[in-house]
């Protein structure tokens, strides 16, 4: 039988700008909110935005539940760049959110990250825009 275990990753502390309503679709209300700043913390990976491309292209439902699609590029203090992205639901009302990060990256000292399913617990401080999510690797065993 298929075990899952979560194995604390590393911490990410972001700062989300304001939220750009572009209005309700057939999906729901689309909202864009860029992310000024971001950074990665743990004992194998420290990294901060290396470029302006953050942001969350996020649909809210009729319900109100956030529907999270989050893209960004990191540098890391050694100088590897990787490329995160994620989906996942949001209770808007509770600031609470629940995604699944994946990673890619050319450098073969973060090579490791290619092949890890992460998921990640967040919550987003609305008056202020303080994000911090924990980040897990699920490791997947027999």
């Amino acid at each position: 039988m298929p075990a899952a275990e979560l194995v604390h990753m590393c911490t990410i502390n972001a700062q989300v700008g304001p939220m750009i309503e572009v209005g309700s679709g057939p999906k729901g209300m689309r909202v864009v909110a860029n992310v000024p700043s971001l950074s990665v913390t743990s004992d194998r990976l420290n990294a901060r935005l290396a470029t302006d491309d953050a942001a969350d292209w996020l649909t809210i439902a009729s319900d109100g539940t956030g529907l999270l699609d989050v893209r960004f590029t990191l540098e890391t203090d050694d100088g590897a760049f990787i490329y995160v992205e994620y989906q996942g639901r949001a209770n808007m009302a509770e600031g609470l959110i629940a995604t699944a990060p994946t990673f890619q990256t050319g450098d073969e000292r973060y090579a490791w990250l290619n092949s890890v399913q992460a998921v990640a617990a967040g919550q987003l401080n609305g008056e202020t825009g303080e994000l911090v999510y924990e980040v897990y690797e699920v490791k997947v065993t027999a």
